[in-house]
């Protein structure tokens, strides 16, 4: 395995130097003297790459170097550098899978004949334990304390297994339950910004850097830190010191300019970003901000903008470092002598912003910040912004040949609910939840509550909020009009919101109207907040309340009415705003610099968790009987490549945003499913069968829930169930699952078609994993989002990016017609043609070219080795068998002391 440092050859050793702070010295990667006078042409992104390439790259450290220097003559490249983060952090819903994995390669490595224990992660894997807690219990006091017994019951055993893995690999640290979100605990308390890494004696400053196994891995951005999300196969590579292999990425630049009028939220921003960018191609682009505007705004503003990186499409949104970095550091109780760290090595390095610079970027657009409005976005995505005051145009649409509703006593169309402030997005900037507070403190004054049909719930970003809270007073207010704390995790925004309330439950079976949720998440698609509700609307935590008060969406929020006081005076929303003046003085009344550390050393020391017992050795010992964990088929040597020359039939055809939501759930097991028949067959209480986020160890279940969401569609036939498919040599109708094992048995391949932004959403691999088991081969779209193409490739599978003339609607495929794929694997390399022939069932043939959604060599290369994993355990074999004869420098072992050598010094 690759180490990260190296001995700097080949011309870069001048490139390294000794610099002082605060009476210590420190060995750095001179980035002025390797780039001189180009340093400040570069977007910082490019700068943290060419400290990193020219610091772990070895011998090709002059390549790279001269790769992302080239970059500047046009802004683009089509070289490829090698990337190695200092750290992974994970979230339990991923890095479940992925031990999972891990776990079915150690069996594999035995039964084999290899020594297991080989296998082991050489960077800090950090696990946080947010994505499955549910808000069963809301609006009273033991709410809290209710959910998370909930959770320890339900997710016991998923939690012993990942107790395992912390005693039998190096390296993985798990976060238990109650210590908040993993991007909020990224930025209060895992990230150092600059990283002192110890090397022989020798202390290093380095950028920290990172990845992570969730697609809003970029929130880390907000304060000057480089990592982005990763789905959970790639980070498996890296785990075991594979480098990220990139092409020199484009990288776009985003002016701010001006400054954010009163009234206006980090979430309005941060919903105009992603309306802003969304409308350009941003697929395996970096966002960079800079201007003057930058610098009117908190890091926890830059945060919020940073996090909704995979709603606008790119693999950053990064904003440099600079005093708001410090300050937020200095908020958060970082010691002094790290500021002082980070400071000077910043400034020293040519890594320190400058709100009049114009380095060179890709391409440019520009954002006035004092044009931003009061916004929502939906009701269906993330990019579809809207004025606050437009609900009911934007909602019209999903009414059409729908009953009206008129009972003013009852929900109708447009009831909220739910409403949640949830999500990282907005729980992790304390500004914003503040902000609600105010505003359920302001409703509360004047009597007003939410309607018994809404579901109200706070799942704030961390522990720390909790005490902030109360000591503003606050949290009263919220737990007064229903808004208590129901949790420190994703809950709602990751489609873990529990049961709607019982009106609103019948108010769908009896009248069939239309309800919405509205939160302060992330995401928005049809299903994903909840399994009955189609449309959502993403708001920042104040509107959030208000619009629980408000009790529907049919009104214009910011002028209409909202509620009436008792002595029946109308309350509008005019009259609840907190103006920032207040909200800037309640903070500073409610923050405490020590309440961070205090919080999360309170909630990592968790009795429950302390005594969960849990198995020991180098291998897992699986339970056949077990509906939680089961050895994936997939985590061995392989059978080979999935490429070559072969006619298949089209499993699935789909039309535009089908989201990795959509492809593999994340939420509420439906009694009646596939995945519930066998969870009851095995036992399981049929009234509560958990969510399938908690289920991704379990291949079974997974893939009896793939495509199941009710907006899906088959275009191969319109009478097509959502999960389901026709068997061409039957004709009959059956579940994906049992028609891909009837091809299997058949020796027949398959493939998917869809349109545009295919796999867009959340980074689960578990989205390419279930294709890999229902057989396909390839992936035929018109687009492809990044994180699930390279899962894709990392399960072997072909993604072909199809042209415009050639989306699904225009190939007018059925289920008796057959694609024939050219994809021999000499002939496969990055962007390169891809010839393909649909035979139809009349005799007909058309032919087309496709384009390989590849990128790099490395991509090339799994996809001809079957994948990542048999890649992975060709290494391990190969360097065990190399090993008893001499050392390999590229596989230095897995030991305690090399994790030592080569890992950051991240905060424990």
């Amino acid at each position: 395995m690759q180490s990260d440092f190296h001995d700097l050859e080949l011309g870069t050793r001048d490139a390294v130097t000794t610099i002082t702070i605060t009476d210590r010295n420190y060995r750095i990667v001179d980035l002025p003297a390797a780039a001189g006078g180009d340093l400040e042409r570069l977007p910082h992104i490019l700068r943290i790459m060419l400290e990193n390439v020219l610091r772990t790259a070895g011998d090709d450290a002059p390549r790279a170097k001269a790769a992302i220097l080239g970059w500047l003559d046009n802004g683009r490249s089509e070289e490829e550098i090698p990337f190695l983060p200092g750290r992974v952090l994970m979230h339990d819903t991923t890095c479940g899978p992925a031990l999972v994995d891990i776990a079915g390669m150690r069996t594999s490595l035995a039964e084999a004949g290899y020594d297991p224990s080989w296998l082991n992660p050489v960077l800090p894997v950090d696990v946080s334990t947010d994505h499955s807690i549910a808000v069963d219990v809301f609006g009273s006091s033991n709410a809290l304390q209710s959910n998370m017994d909930r959770e320890f019951g339900r997710n016991a055993e998923r939690y012993r297994f990942m107790k395992w893995a912390t005693r039998a690999l190096t390296g993985i640290r798990v976060h238990p339950p109650g210590t908040g979100i993993m991007h909020t605990l990224n930025l209060e308390r895992l990230a150092t910004v600059v990283t002192v890494s110890e090397r022989e004696g020798v202390s290093w400053a380095v950028p920290d850097t990172m990845i992570g196994t969730d697609s809003h891995t970029p929130m880390i951005n907000g304060i000057g830190v480089l990592g982005w999300g990763v789905g959970g196969l790639e980070a498996e590579s890296v785990f075991f010191g594979m480098p990220v292999m990139i092409r020199v990425p484009d990288v776009v630049g985003v002016r701010l300019t001006g400054r954010l009028r009163q009234g206006m939220l980090a979430t309005d921003l941060a919903l105009t970003v992603t309306e802003r960018l969304r409308r350009i191609d941003l697929a395996d682009r970096f966002v960079e901000f800079y201007g003057e505007g930058v610098s009117t705004l908190s890091a926890g503003d830059r945060a919020v903008i940073a996090n909704m990186a995979p709603e606008f499409g790119a693999n950053s949104g990064f904003f440099p470092i600079d005093a708001q970095t410090l300050r937020y550091l200095r908020e958060t109780g970082r010691p002094a002598d790290q500021l002082r760290l980070v400071e000077e090595y910043a400034k020293r390095q040519g890594l320190w912003f400058d709100p009049k610079a114009t380095p060179c970027f890709t391409d440019t657009i520009e954002i006035n910040l004092d044009e931003v409005e009061v916004s929502l976005a939906g009701p269906r995505r993330p990019q579809d912004r809207i004025p606050a005051g437009t609900t009911v145009d934007a909602f019209a649409p999903l009414l059409m040949g729908r009953p009206a509703t008129t009972s003013s006593e009852q929900p109708g169309n447009g009831a909220v609910a739910i409403a949640a402030i949830t999500s990282c997005t907005n729980t992790s900037d304390p500004r914003l939840v503040v902000a609600a507070g105010l505003l359920a403190r302001k409703a509360r004054s004047f009597g007003l509550t939410p309607p018994a049909w809404v579901k109200t719930s706070l799942a704030p970003g961390s522990p720390t909020a909790e005490r902030y809270l109360r000591r503003s007073g606050l949290l009263e207010d919220l737990e007064a009009i229903g808004f208590g704390i129901v949790g420190y995790g994703c809950t709602t925004c990751i489609g873990n919101s529990g049961p709607l309330p019982q009106v609103i439950d019948q108010a769908i079976a009896e009248r069939g109207i239309v309800p919405v949720a509205v939160l302060s998440g992330n995401r928005n698609f049809p299903g994903r907040v909840h399994p009955q509700l189609e449309a959502g609307f993403l708001a920042s935590p104040p509107l959030v309340v208000a619009f629980a008060l408000a009790g529907d969406i049919n009104r214009n929020i910011l002028t209409d009415p909202i509620g009436r006081s008792p002595s029946g005076e109308d309350i509008r929303l005019a009259d609840l705003w907190p103006t920032g003046d207040a909200i800037d003085a309640a903070l500073a009344m409610a923050m405490a610099v020590a309440d961070y550390q205090t919080s999360y050393e309170q909630a990592e020391a968790s009795e429950t968790w302390k005594v969960l017992d849990a198995p020991a050795g180098d291998l897992f010992p699986w339970d056949p009987n077990s509906t939680y964990i089961r050895r994936p088929p997939f985590a061995g040597l392989g059978k080979g490549t999935l490429l070559g020359t072969y006619s298949a039939h089209p499993l699935l055809v789909l039309g535009d945003d089908i989201t990795t939501d959509h492809i593999s759930p994340a939420g509420l097991i439906p009694r009646q499913s596939e995945a519930a028949g066998y969870l009851v067959e095995r036992g399981e209480n049929p009234r509560d069968l958990n969510v399938f986020a908690s289920r991704r160890g379990n291949w079974e279940v997974m893939v009896r829930g793939l495509f199941t969401n009710n907006s899906v569609r088959n275009l191969l036939d319109s009478q097509i169930a959502p999960g389901s498919t026709i068997h061409v040599g039957s004709g009959d109708h059956l579940p994906l699952w049992r028609a891909a094992e009837r091809y299997a048995n058949e020796g027949a391949s398959v493939v998917v078609v869809a349109g545009e932004r295919y796999g867009m959403g959340s980074s689960r691999d578990w989205a390419a994993k279930g294709i890999a088991l229902l057989g396909v081969r390839a992936v035929l779209a018109s687009s492809f989002e990044r994180i699930h193409r390279s899962n894709l490739i990392g399960m072997g599978i072909l993604p072909l990016r199809l042209s415009s003339e050639q989306h699904p609607h225009n190939l007018h495929l059925k289920p008796r017609d057959q694609i024939a794929i050219d994809a021999e694997p000499d002939r496969i390399s990055p962007r390169c043609p891809v010839s393909f022939t649909i035979h139809r069932a009349s005799g007909e043939s058309q032919t087309f070219i496709a384009t390989a959604a590849i990128e790099t060599g490395l991509e090339v290369e799994l996809l001809r080795g079957g994948g990542i994993i048999p890649h992975i355990l060709r290494r391990v074999t190969k360097a065990e068998v190399t090993s008893r004869e001499t050392p390999d420098p590229e596989f230095t072992g897995t030991g305690e002391s090399h994790r030592r050598e080569t890992s950051p010094n991240v905060r424990r």
